[in-house]
C-alpha cells in the first residue's frame, strides 16, 4: 500500500476538490448555526454558489431554502437525526445530520449529507422509516405556487405582493408573455386572509366575446336559447369570498367593461336575463402584457375601469432582466420534469452557461417547455452543451473594425456582412425581422442566417 499517495488525496486542496464535486450535497454548519461549508451541489439544490450561502446564518435559509430542518433536533438532542425534505427547487431530499463533539462533549459542527432521493433506489414513491416525518412542498415558503425565483428585483415583488395581500383592492399585473403573472395572482391569492376560498381564473383572451359575459356573470333560467335550463352561476358569484383572477383583461368587450367596473364598485351585479342583483364580496386581480393607458387613449379601454383597477401596481421583468432566476428555474425544471417522467438526469456546467446566456423572449414558459423537451429526449444522463438546440448559443459581439490586412475588397465585404447578419439575428432571433431591419427580402435573410450562423454551429 502506497501511504503516500494516500497522504495526497487527504492534503487540505486534494480533499476540498473531491468534497465539491461529490453528487451528494455536504453542508458543515458550527456551533454557532453559521454555515461554514457546503459543495457545488447548492447548485442543483437551491439555484445558488457556495460562495453566496456560506458564512450566513442557518436562520437566512430555514423555510425559505428548505423546511423543516434537522439542525435544531441535533443541537437539542445531540443525536444523529434522517429526514425527507424537499428542497426550495423542488428536489426530494434525505438529510442525514451527524453532531460532530469537542472534547467537552459539546457540539463543534453539526456535518450534513443530503442525497437525492430520485438518484437512490427511486425511493421517491416509498416511505422512509427513519425517526422524523416526511414533510411536502407546503412546508415551504413560497412552494405552494411554485414560484422559484433568487434575484431582487423578484425578492421585491413578493415583498410587495405579501402586503398588498392584506387588503381587498384591486389589482393589476402588467408582463411580457411567459412572466408569470397567473402564478403571481394565485400568490397573492394564497399568502392572504381569502387563501381557503375559491380562486377563479379566466383568460379573457380564450373565450369568445359572445361567451364572456355568460362566463362571468352567468345567466337565469330560460336568459336565451340554448341556455342551461336550470341557469348558469358565472366565475364571479362562484369566487364569492374569495378571488377573482382576469388574465388578459385587455381582451374585456369594451361593452362589458362597464358592467365590469359596476361588480368592482358596488359589489353586486344581475346575471343575464336577471331581475335581481346578487351580492358578492370578491379580491378582483387582473393582468395583461399590452399597454393599457394607451388603449385608453385609443378609446378601447374604458379609463375608470383602468383607474380602478390599478390601485396596485405590479411589473414582472422579463427573464432576460433576472438572469439569476434563470439558473433557479432551470434546476427547478430539471427536478420537476425527472419525477414527471422517471428520468435521472443532471446538466453540465457548459449547458448552464448557454441557457444563462440567452435571452428568453418566451420566458418562463419558453424555458420550461426547453427543459422539458431536454429531460424527454436526452438519453445521456447529463444535459451538455451539445443537446442544447442551436438557437439558444449566443454569439460574441461582432467588433466595429475589420481586420483588412492582407484581404481582398470582397474579402472584407464578407467579413463585414457576416458581423451585421450576426449582430442583427442575436437582435432579433427571426430571419423576417431580420430581412425587415436590413431591407432585403426574408429569402437571402434566411441564406445568409444559414450561411454565418448555422455553418459556424456546425464546424
Amino acid at each position: 500500500m502506497n501511504f503516500d499517495n494516500i497522504e495526497q488525496v487527504f492534503e487540505n486542496d486534494n480533499f476540498k476538490e473531491i468534497i465539491d464535486n461529490l453528487h451528494d450535497e455536504i453542508m458543515v454548519f458550527d456551533n454557532n448555526y453559521t454555515l461554514v461549508y457546503i459543495n457545488k451541489a447548492s447548485y442543483r439544490h437551491y439555484g445558488v454558489s457556495p460562495e453566496s450561502m456560506i458564512g450566513k446564518k442557518f436562520q437566512s435559509f430555514d423555510g425559505t431554502y428548505w423546511g423543516q430542518s434537522t439542525l435544531p433536533i441535533v443541537y437539542k438532542t445531540k443525536k444523529m437525526v434522517a429526514r425527507k425534505q424537499i428542497t426550495k427547487l423542488g428536489a426530494d431530499v434525505l438529510t442525514v445530520s451527524v453532531p460532530i463533539f469537542d472534547e467537552n462533549g459539546d457540539i463543534k459542527y453539526v456535518a450534513m449529507s443530503v442525497n437525492d432521493i430520485d438518484s437512490i433506489n427511486k425511493l421517491s414513491h416509498q416511505q422512509c422509516e427513519f425517526n422524523e416525518v416526511g414533510i411536502t412542498h407546503k412546508n415551504l415558503v413560497d412552494s405552494d405556487v411554485n414560484l422559484i425565483y433568487q434575484s431582487d428585483q423578484m425578492r421585491e415583488i413578493t415583498s410587495l405582493c405579501k402586503k398588498i395581500s392584506k387588503v381587498k383592492s384591486p389589482c393589476l399585473i402588467l408582463g411580457e408573455t411567459g412572466t408569470g403573472k397567473s402564478l403571481l395572482a394565485k400568490y397573492i391569492h394564497s399568502k392572504s386572509d381569502r387563501r381557503d376560498k375559491p380562486f377563479m381564473n379566466i383568460n379573457c383572451a380564450s373565450i369568445s366575446h359572445n361567451l364572456i359575459e355568460s362566463e362571468l356573470f352567468g345567466y337565469c333560467k330560460g336568459a336565451f336559447s340554448g341556455a342551461n335550463k336550470e341557469g348558469k352561476k358565472g366565475l364571479i358569484e362562484l369566487a364569492n369570498g374569495g378571488t377573482l383572477f382576469l388574465d388578459e383583461i385587455s381582451e374585456i368587450p369594451i361593452a362589458l367593461q362597464a358592467k365590469l367596473l359596476q361588480v368592482i364598485q358596488d359589489e353586486e351585479f344581475i346575471p343575464i336575463g336577471g331581475q335581481k342583483s346578487i351580492r358578492v364580496d370578491i379580491r378582483v386581480i387582473a393582468a395583461t402584457n399590452c399597454n393599457l393607458l394607451q388603449m385608453v387613449d385609443l378609446g378601447t379601454f374604458r379609463r375608470d375601469l383602468y383607474f380602478r383597477l390599478n390601485v396596485f401596481e405590479i411589473e414582472i421583468p422579463s427573464l432576460r432582466e433576472r438572469k439569476e432566476d434563470v439558473l433557479a428555474l432551470t434546476y427547478y425544471y430539471i427536478n420537476l420534469f425527472n419525477k414527471a417522467y422517471k428520468r435521472n438526469h443532471t446538466i453540465s456546467n457548459e449547458a448552464i452557461k448557454i441557457i444563462g446566456s440567452y435571452s428568453w423572449p418566451g420566458n418562463i414558459r419558453e424555458l420550461s417547455h426547453t427543459i422539458e423537451k431536454l429531460v424527454v429526449l436526452v438519453e445521456d444522463i447529463e444535459i451538455t452543451a451539445q443537446h442544447i438546440p442551436k438557437h439558444l448559443y449566443v454569439y460574441e459581439k461582432p467588433k466595429t473594425t475589420i481586420n483588412t490586412d492582407n484581404k481582398s475588397l470582397d474579402e472584407m465585404k464578407e467579413e463585414l456582412e457576416k458581423q451585421i447578419i450576426i449582430k442583427t439575428y442575436n437582435k432579433y432571433k427571426n430571419s423576417v425581422k431580420v430581412a425587415q431591419e436590413l431591407k432585403i427580402s426574408q429569402p437571402k435573410a434566411y441564406r445568409l442566417i444559414k450561411k454565418y450562423i448555422d455553418n459556424e454551429l456546425n464546424k
